[in-house]
């Protein structure tokens, strides 16, 4: 079995009675990201695209803007209780390191951040505001979007248990999905894949997540440079506050032919869909 999943004994009930049996679960477990040897944080991720989760995550605290300012990322030593190394501990080394951050952060729940204090934190700290129109996406394109995210989503198939994120071109081209159980953490996963990739600032790409667009979710999108954001389900109000003061579209509810357009209509060309004479 790969990494990212796990077999656990179950007991089904159902209307029939019940059947004992193995159920395949996503894997659950925390990787320690270090900065110079120091302890920077501890986040719970489903183990896989470690490398491209760090990126991303020390782009959505601003402190690497380019590939080139990591110089190596290489996992410590820590073992299981069978002596295996547990690869849950990346040490990065900076090309020009500084004090290892102790505030919380933003991506937290307990950061003591909210209103117009978040909003003024993150649009003063990111390094690539958004330009006002990059492009523009048709609504049927964009419609098409979350299907094509979750064709992507293999680990969810078998577990049911992971969020997903996913990188577009403005014509639907799909260019990096990431699964995880933590839905900041497959955000973090995709934008770590566009900074390696030479692709952040990401003036250009859609970000497509397949749950809802909280505050944490654009704020990511924003410090990427990711000028538009769809969410399957709904977006918290402090998210659509921040996606409209930065020049983010921000679009929820995207299912089938249907969304709702919070921020940012500017770069949606809509085609309503002909009906029939009657």
């Amino acid at each position: 079995m790969s990494r990212v999943t796990a077999r656990r004994r179950t007991v089904r009930l159902s209307a029939s009675g019940e059947t004992r049996r193995p159920d395949t679960l996503a894997v659950e477990e925390p990787l320690e990201i270090r900065l110079g040897g120091r302890s920077l944080t501890v986040t719970m991720r489903t183990p896989g695209s470690d490398i491209d989760l760090v990126h991303g995550f020390l782009v959505s605290e601003n402190i690497i803007g380019a590939p080139g300012d990591v110089v190596s990322a290489r996992y410590c030593a820590g073992t299981d209780d069978e002596g295996r190394n547990t690869y849950n501990v990346l040490d990065i080394a900076l090309r020009n390191p500084g004090p290892v951050p102790t505030r919380a952060f933003l991506t937290t729940g307990a950061c003591g951040l909210c209103g117009k204090t978040a909003l003024d934190e993150v649009r003063t700290r990111t390094r690539f505001p958004l330009p006002r129109d990059s492009f523009t996406v048709d609504t049927d394109v964009l419609a098409g979007m979350p299907e094509t995210l979750r064709d992507k989503q293999s680990v969810f198939d078998a577990t049911g248990g992971l969020h997903a994120a996913g990188l577009f071109a403005p014509d639907g081209t799909v260019l990096a999905v990431r699964e995880d159980i933590g839905r900041h953490n497959a955000v973090d996963k995709v934008i770590g894949w566009a900074l390696r990739e030479n692709r952040v600032p990401a003036h250009d790409l859609v970000l497509i997540v397949s749950g809802r667009a909280s505050f944490e979710l654009v704020q990511k999108a924003l410090m990427a440079g990711i000028p538009m954001l769809g969410a399957v389900s709904a977006p918290s109000s402090l998210a659509v506050d921040l996606a409209d003061e930065s020049g983010m579209t921000l679009v929820g509810f995207l299912r089938g032919d249907t969304m709702n357009v919070y921020a940012g209509a500017r770069r949606l060309r809509h085609r309503p869909l002909a009906r029939p004479a009657s």
